[in-house]
């Protein structure tokens, strides 16, 4: 029942951080450190560094550096580690920030609403089994390949900036992993509605509101946050959510999945007035991060989302 459309991308830009020589410094800092790093081993469309800080301090400078910046706001933080613990699951530090700068971001969604579903930007902050301190994100390729965004005058001030925020928290230089484009839309499922969004919306929070078992971690009106910078942008709501019971099982697999956890789904109207639920095959996510299993928890998570989007559809 899924259909797999153009892609949404990325996420409300960050604010342009000006390159010096701070950076410079960096990218010589420490050579040996990613020897035992490889490329191949992250996700396509990512860009990584093996930090020279701890990661809950690098995870926290990068904090108190998005605070100081008007431009950028944080949306939501979610500690993946502290949830397994409390389901009675262990996994190593994992954390992830949501942050975005609408006057960079809403220009990708001026292109494709489906940006929408990478937006807000965010960071993943984790140790690995090799004690490895990494910080990871997804680059503008990645974007730009998945949302059809070339040419948006606005990529190559988020790619500096967010190049210059992840190595300046973790004093290292940034990496790209091996593949760094996809397929346009790739791994993205829209379902027409035959509701008004905001009865489309409505919908979708109330189902996840009455479910135990799933948390509402943040709700980002992107038209809104357009506005409040002078920019026009069709109605476009995100939504994210998550369920540690599920979450946890796959970052025990492959720690780097947590950059496409927790969950989001995206509701959105376009020029005709076509209102749609937009979200992430999580079979597409666990390829990404060359994850094969736990099968069942994968099926699980599918059919939980299929369900949410045809009750928040009508279908």
């Amino acid at each position: 029942m899924r259909k797999i459309l153009l892609m949404l991308s990325l996420v409300m830009g960050f604010s342009s951080c000006s390159q010096n020589d701070t950076r410079e410094s960096l990218v010589s800092a420490d050579a040996s450190a990613e020897a035992n790093l490889d490329e191949t081993q992250f996700p396509v469309g990512t860009k990584y560094s093996n930090s020279q800080v701890a990661a809950p301090g690098a995870y926290n400078q990068l904090k108190q550096d998005l605070k100081k910046n008007d431009a950028i706001g944080i949306v939501a933080e979610v500690d993946h580690s502290k949830n397994a613990n409390s389901i009675g699951e262990k996994l190593n530090y994992t954390k992830i920030i949501f942050f975005g700068n609408p006057q960079l971001g809403t220009p990708l969604m001026q292109r494709n609403q489906l940006a929408g579903l990478d937006l807000p930007q965010k960071v993943l902050f984790y140790r690995d089994e090799n004690k490895n301190n990494i910080a990871l994100y997804n680059s503008v390729n990645y974007l730009e390949s998945r949302h059809d965004l070339e040419g948006v005058s606005t990529l190559d001030k988020i790619s500096g900036s967010l190049e210059n925020l992840i190595s300046g928290a973790t004093k290292s230089t940034i990496m790209a992993s091996a593949d760094q484009e996809v397929a346009s839309g790739a791994g993205i499922i829209t379902k027409n509605s035959s509701k008004s969004l905001e009865e489309t919306y409505s919908s979708l929070r109330s189902a996840l509101s009455s479910n135990p078992n799933i948390l509402i971690i943040a709700e980002l009106d992107h038209q809104k946050n357009a506005a409040s910078v002078g920019l026009e942008l069709n109605p476009t709501k995100i939504i994210i959510f998550g369920n540690p019971n599920l979450g946890t099982p796959l970052m025990q697999q492959g720690q780097s999945i947590g950059l496409d956890l927790p969950q989001k789904m995206l509701v959105w109207e376009n020029e005709e007035e076509e209102v749609f639920v937009s979200y992430n095959d999580p079979y597409f996510i666990a390829g990404r991060h060359d994850i094969e299993g736990p099968e069942e928890v994968l099926e699980t998570i599918a059919n939980a989302l299929d369900n949410l989007s045809n009750t928040a559809t009508g279908n």
